[in-house]
């Protein structure tokens, strides 16, 4: 059984519980945790581990990342991910295709029980029809075709997407062209049924309507398309250059590392310094090269909606710029709109404010605009870049960036872009030539990173999930005087920001401390007049529904 974390919301549910064993080591290119992965489409509803925490993909959650999702909630069941809340207990129970269809089908069905449970306030007994017909294990993977780059593996997820992975799981341009290139032939046929494709670093997500387009069928449309697509020569692609402004270590990413350490985690590897890590696990002299090394790329934009809204999930065309680096272990619930990071090999802007794991750099405008389209924006696309644009970095300062923010999405900014193309022959020239070099590189860096999973070995770091699991220690008795008031946690959550100290006076309603849940902050009010005698939770702590808090001692009067 797993429980519903504090920190949940419509992006995704969190689950405690226990760590999962891992069959692989580290995530090579995609990370160093085993959980990494090259950036591939996400299905509402997938069980996304980031890093040993499970989630489960909400509604507004992202719709691609770089974590591995090994199942997936069945559509006749999301609803129940808006009935979770924090204490909440969870458990999977495996579903055949066939069952899972069923019983979407049958949604009225579901629902009128539903209904008829409607008075029933306690949602945690309320079970999926599912869990009445277990099932056994089956394997996610129907259609195996092709041998090497040309290998293309489809993998059920959930039962209204297919995932299709093409080649070995390494950053390899050649897969991403043959991803795009089998979508545009598939966008090319106007499937009726199929309501969206994704591509990823080396996949393609179709998500579906298997009542009107049958998966066999399905299946068999994917297969007549992937000989003609692996059989194209000389992939060329139109590719913009767009120069875009960067605050290094910008005010916002260093508050969203201090929120981070004060209610999910205090001792990562990567905190308090994001750039810091990054250079000891590249084997960079300094933060100097490692700022030099960020504006020198050219970032080529492989994938669209990394995380959320248009952000873009790009990599250094030059290999000797890749910084690999980690994912967060667990993920920030928390990351300022548009801040800049890297995960693995690759280079993230979020979209929007929300949760996520990349290592910070710096941050930039706007790169999605919800209300209107003016200036950078073009009527009808909200989103500023397209796949296969190259990002150019320029260094600006915080308050620099503020007033372009600003400028953008009032259309007086607009960045500077470069009409081009992009050839794969051209490319894979160019890494020829400069091999050697690249070898060279990438030698040191293997060595880095290694160095690096040896001491997280040796500081427990990949056992941090046990201890994380653990039953929290009984609390400690509590003295209350004669007339005072214990305050207690109404609901689970972290301790955020205490607002008063020992032997403060305060009124009934002023604030004594602030709790973080469910993506929102909460004060904890006095609830009578009276003198902080102790405080008993400190910012990070957690705590349950009836924790105590604070002892208030009757108002001297």
């Amino acid at each position: 059984h797993w429980e519903v974390h504090f920190n949940s919301s419509r992006t995704g549910v969190r689950l405690i519980g226990p760590k999962p064993e891992w069959v692989r080591a580290d995530g090579g290119e995609a990370g160093l945790h085993p959980s990494n992965i090259h950036d591939n489409p996400y299905a509402i509803g997938a069980v996304d581990f980031t890093g040993d925490m499970p989630v489960i993909l909400g509604p507004d959650g992202p719709s691609l990342g770089g974590f591995v999702c090994p199942v997936t909630v069945i559509e006749a069941d999301l609803w129940q991910l808006g009935q979770l809340k924090a204490g909440d207990k969870v458990q999977f129970e495996p579903v055949d295709l066939k069952t899972a269809r069923n019983l979407a089908l049958n949604w009225d069905t579901c629902g009128s029980r539903l209904a008829s449970d409607g008075a029933r306030a306690d949602t945690a007994s309320t079970s999926s029809l599912a869990s009445q017909l277990p099932q056994g294990l089956v394997s996610p993977v129907v259609l195996e075709l092709g041998q090497g780059d040309k290998r293309l593996v489809g993998r059920v997820s959930g039962d209204t997407h297919l995932l299709l992975e093409i080649g070995a799981p390494e950053l390899d341009l050649v897969l991403r062209f043959r991803a795009h290139a089998l979508m545009q032939a598939l966008e090319g046929k106007n499937l009726h049924g199929v309501i969206d494709l994704t591509p990823g670093i080396r996949s393609l997500q179709i998500h579906y309507q298997p009542e009107q387009l049958p998966l066999a069928d399905l299946l068999g449309i994917v297969a007549g398309e992937w000989d003609a697509v692996c059989a194209a020569q000389d992939l060329q692609v139109p590719s913009r250059i767009v120069h875009l402004p960067l605050s290094w270590d910008d005010p916002a990413c260093q508050l969203a590392i201090e929120k981070y350490m004060t209610t999910v985690r205090k001792d990562a590897p990567w905190c308090p310094s994001n750039l810091e890590f990054i250079r000891r696990i590249n084997d960079l002299p300094n933060l100097d090269e490692v700022q030099r090394t960020v504006f020198d790329a050219s970032y080529l934009v492989m994938g669209l909606g990394d995380v959320y809204l248009g952000a873009p999930v790009a990599t250094p065309l030059d290999p000797r710029h890749r910084l690999v680096t980690t994912k967060y272990n667990p993920a920030r619930t928390w990351t300022a709109e548009n801040s800049v990071g890297i995960g693995g090999a690759y280079l993230c802007i979020y979209g929007m404010e929300g949760p996520g794991g990349y290592q910070f750099v710096g941050r930039t405008t706007q790169v999605w605009s919800p209300w209107q389209q003016r200036g950078a924006f073009q009527p009808g696309s909200p989103w500023l870049l397209r796949f296969f644009d190259r990002i150019k970095w320029y260094p600006v300062d915080a308050d620099e960036l503020l007033a372009l923010r600003a400028d953008i999405t009032s259309g007086r900014f607009v960045p500077h872009i470069e009409e081009g193309t992009f050839s794969l022959a051209d490319y894979q020239a160019f890494l020829a030539e400069q091999a050697d070099s690249i070898a060279e590189f990438r030698s040191r860096q293997q060595a880095a990173f290694a160095a690096e999973r040896d001491a997280w070995e040796a500081a427990g770091e990949f056992a941090r999930a046990d201890a994380a699991a653990a039953p929290p220690a009984p609390p400690a008795e509590v003295s209350i005087p004669a007339g005072g008031r214990l305050v207690e946690a109404e609901f689970a959550a972290s301790v955020w920001q205490l607002n008063v100290e020992p032997g403060d006076s305060v009124s009934a309603g002023q604030p004594l401390l602030a709790l973080e849940a469910m993506k929102m902050e909460s004060r904890v009010h006095a609830p009578v007049d009276g003198v902080v005698q102790e405080i008993l939770a400190r910012p990070g702590d957690q705590v349950e529904a009836g924790t105590a808090l604070v002892v208030l001692a009757p108002a001297a009067h």
